[in-house]
């Protein structure tokens, strides 16, 4: 049934760049690996990780002279390692944190085919380089997932005790939610995000955009209200699916999540006391899903302390209609050039405006996604 359903989520989930954006070439004299087609940081190394399934992935590792943390990013559909360097780069300066950042199997060079299961031994590969070549802990790492990203991501949390943090970027509930509004879980459906959120023991930041007409605002809602620690969302009025890092309150939004994680001790005997609820949370969803284990499908095991799985129930999802926004700052769609100013934040003005200005640059002459990510093509469900 697995290889079922990753032959079916490689037909209408996965839209690697064609041709890659970049190519991958080793310096002479020292031996390491670039790529080209973009302009190479000294703090930047560049890897090639093999998987337990057999594929080598492309990986990306920028370092931050006084990091304590570290991100671990899986990036969204269309885009590869190229078109996300320089926001890889950005990221880390703007936020003081270790970034690794890797393509899916069959993803710019990266070799394989996308499916769902390689995606699961992707980020093992990647989480365990930055154990054994960095030397980074489990607690210090933060789990960063965009859209398709958000699959891995919440695997792989769904798996860790000791996980500082997460954020989801425009997440899915599922990948067959996302294209027709069933209530249940289904044996092939694909990235059981829903039924496998329960059993993240870390903060989670959600970030959504209100206009998402990719992935609707209601699964990043559905996603955060199963968490078992919220952070206060992000949900980014007027945002779409592959815009929300032009808005200036998303970076400010991301440097208090990563301040208050990174201020903790993130002891697991209870809640965090930095983490902030939203002031008016949405009401408890009136879903009838029981809680769900994480899946069975057979995938590869990255750890042997993060092994054991148990088969999930079928859940009973049902989407509920969205909500006002909780997110009262209001914003405009300008031009990043000229961003709104936003109240009440613990940033200097004008310092916060430079900083602003340069990312939002950054972000818009990236083009992070320049097709709907998970309409279907030829073959459908």
């Amino acid at each position: 049934m697995g290889a079922v359903t990753s032959s079916m989520a490689a037909k209408f989930a996965f839209f690697p760049p064609n041709p890659p954006s970049y190519g991958l070439e080793v310096e002479e004299g020292s031996g390491k690996l670039r790529l080209t087609g973009v302009t190479m940081k000294e703090n930047v190394d560049v890897l090639k990780l093999c998987t337990k399934r057999g594929n080598n992935v492309v990986a990306v590792y920028v370092k931050h002279p006084s990091a304590s943390l570290t991100l671990l990013y899986s990036h969204g559909n269309a885009a590869d390692l190229g078109q996300m360097y320089e926001l890889f780069v950005e990221l880390s300066f703007q936020l003081r944190v270790n970034l690794l950042g890797y393509d899916y199997s069959g993803y710019g060079q990266s070799t394989g085919k996308p499916s769902e299961q390689n995606t699961y031994a992707d980020i093992g590969a990647a989480y365990r380089c930055l154990l054994e070549t960095y030397g980074t802990k489990e607690e210090d790492v933060i789990l960063y997932g965009q859209s398709v990203g958000s699959g891995p991501t919440l695997d792989l949390a769904s798996r860790l005790s000791r996980l500082r943090a997460v954020v989801l970027h425009s997440p899915i509930m599922s990948g067959l939610r996302v294209m027709y509004p069933v209530k249940r879980t289904f044996w092939f459906d694909i990235y059981k995000n829903i039924d496998k959120i329960p059993f993240v023991n870390c903060p989670v930041l959600v970030i959504h955009g209100t206009n998402d007409d990719v992935v609707d605002w209601s699964h990043g809602k559905q996603l955060w209200e199963h968490c078992k620690e919220k952070y206060e969302p992000l949900w980014v009025k007027g945002g779409n699916h592959c815009d929300l890092e032009l808005y200036p309150q998303y970076i400010k939004h991301l440097k208090k999540f990563i301040s208050a994680v990174e201020k903790s001790h993130h002891l697991r005997n209870g809640s965090l006391p930095i983490i902030e609820q939203q002031e008016n949370p949405p009401r408890n969803s009136t879903d009838a899903r029981e809680k769900a284990r994480p899946s069975t499908d057979q995938r590869e095991k990255c750890r042997p302390s993060i092994d054991q799985r148990e088969k999930p129930r079928l859940s009973t999802d049902r989407r509920e209609k969205s909500r006002v926004s909780i997110d009262r700052r209001e914003r405009s769609r300008k031009s990043v050039d000229r961003p709104e100013r936003v109240g009440n934040s613990t940033d200097q003005p004008e310092k916060a405006r430079n900083s602003i200005d340069r990312f939002g640059g950054i972000v818009r002459s990236v083009g992070l996604c320049n097709i709907d990510c998970f309409k279907p093509t030829a073959t459908a469900i």
